[in-house]
């Protein structure tokens, strides 16, 4: 039977023997949209009240609350204590094996804002009486909440008290859309599978156990500037084949391109991860990366002093950047595709080196491999994700252009030329370099965001 995992269970408690003084939860990740704690709880002394602390603080609390017994009502109001007062447990001297229960709802908890709560809570002394509370409280404090700790006014938690800490995912991430076996971005299908693309990040969440490749591509690279910048590296592209999921949430990180002369942002589903493209470097300034670091490294931007090699990409993932020969006024290397590496700057010695026939400073191309997925989906440029960014022409009659998938072409140093343009979004290509000179077209162009892809079989 399907479930309705909109709340996922994030951790539980259980006290042992001996009891315990608190119940903590630390390093709450921040990846859902509210969290929620409830609580089964009895206290090992005449002691009914719970309060809680969030990231240790020991100030900045305020609660509204209404409380009963069944036969008298009371509230009360207290601000700026040192504990949020939230519900009741129940307490050593009520009827034996019974435990109280709360739950405390907590909106927007990453937020800047100060954090709002809402609470309710019931215990009971068999045959002789029964306490309820319902309260409203506020946390005076803009960090985001990271841990909260648990615990009675006086005493400790008696063993075999419990509580668990859900997060709450918003509608978009947990709603079944046309059918499918599974929750979260947007939904496609073709004859054979579902695919559920995530344009920005969120949570995949499958109503039933599967089996699902994923595909990762991260952000792009910006291209550089400066009179003749290198384009940007495309994202490292990662495909996750068969891997075995449960009706569970998992997270997905859709990284950012990069603006102009700025590395892209890593794409991750759970512990897979795509690596970020690299900027694209200025004129004169070697943009080089080590092996591990980038998905595609990026072009080198022209330098009439000497050689240098593109940036370095990962195997597996992408292909390092084009380099330039130096001693002349080359344009900047083409950035690394997933398909192939960039090619490298104009010639050495002038225009006749730089025509426009040759490949000088165009981005690598993307990949094809995953053709089919790209057209179930609508993504990508020709059956081709992931293109390098072209670089930045100097003396060329051309503009370098962008790699297959994407890919963002160079500028030319020409007014009245073509300038450079971003890499495609949702593609993971690099943007096309470009020159802050007033002899070039335009600027450096920022690379394409990343994408996440999960399929499986209808």
């Amino acid at each position: 039977m399907p479930t309705n995992p909109n709340m996922v269970a994030i951790q539980t408690v259980t006290v042992g023997s001996g009891g315990a003084a608190s119940i903590d939860f630390t390093s709450i990740p921040q990846t859902y949209t509210d969290l929620v704690v409830k609580v089964s709880a009895r206290a090992t002394v005449d002691e009914t009240q719970l309060e809680l602390q969030f990231n240790g603080s020991t100030s900045g609390y305020s609660i509204r609350r209404l409380t009963g017994d069944g036969s008298n009502a009371a509230s009360a109001s207290l601000s700026s204590v040192s504990v949020m007062q939230f519900g009741r447990g129940s307490s050593s001297t009520q009827t034996a094996s019974t435990f109280g229960n709360t739950e405390i709802y907590i909106p927007n908890y990453t937020s800047s804002n100060n954090k709002s709560t809402s609470s309710d809570g019931v215990n009971e002394n068999n045959a002789t009486s029964a306490n309820t509370y319902l309260g409203a409280g506020l946390w005076a404090n803009s960090a985001a909440i990271s841990s909260i700790k648990i615990f009675f006014n006086t005493g400790n938690f008696a063993q075999y008290s419990t509580a668990t800490l859900y997060g709450v995912l918003n509608y978009a991430d947990w709603q079944v859309q046309d059918g499918a076996k599974a929750r979260g971005g947007t939904v496609y299908s073709d004859s054979s599978y579902y695919y559920h693309v995530f344009t920005s990040s969120g949570f995949f969440t499958p109503t039933q156990s599967l089996s699902c490749d994923i595909l990762v591509v991260a952000g792009g690279g910006g291209g550089g500037g400066s009179n003749g910048g290198g384009g940007g590296g495309a994202g490292g592209v990662v495909n996750a084949s068969a891997q075995s999921l449960t009706a569970t949430s998992y997270a997905v990180t859709v990284g950012a391109g990069g603006a102009a002369s700025s590395d892209g942002t890593n794409s991750s589903f759970a512990s897979t991860t795509a690596l970020k493209g690299q900027a694209g470097s200025a004129s004169g300034a070697y943009g080089g990366g080590g092996s591990g670091t980038y998905g595609s490294g990026s072009g080198v931007g022209r330098d009439q002093s000497a050689a240098r090699s593109g940036g370095i990409g990962t195997s597996g993932q992408g292909n390092n950047g084009g380099g330039i020969p130096g001693g002349g006024l080359n344009g900047g290397g083409g950035g690394g595709g997933a398909g192939a590496a960039g090619n490298n700057g104009g010639g050495t010695g002038g225009a006749s080196d730089e025509n426009n026939t040759s490949p000088y400073g165009d981005g690598g191309i993307g990949t094809n491999t995953y053709s089919t997925w790209l057209t179930a989906t609508g993504l990508g440029s020709g059956g081709y994700i992931a293109g390098g960014g072209g670089g930045a022409g100097y003396q060329e009659t051309r503009n370098a252009a962008g790699g297959s998938g994407g890919g963002g072409r160079g500028s030319m140093k020409d007014s009245g030329a073509l300038g450079a343009t971003a890499g495609t979004v949702s593609s993971g290509s690099g943007g096309g370099g470009g020159g802050n000179s007033t002899n070039f077209k335009s600027a450096g162009q920022s690379g394409g965001s990343g994408v996440v892809i999960v399929r499986y079989a209808k």
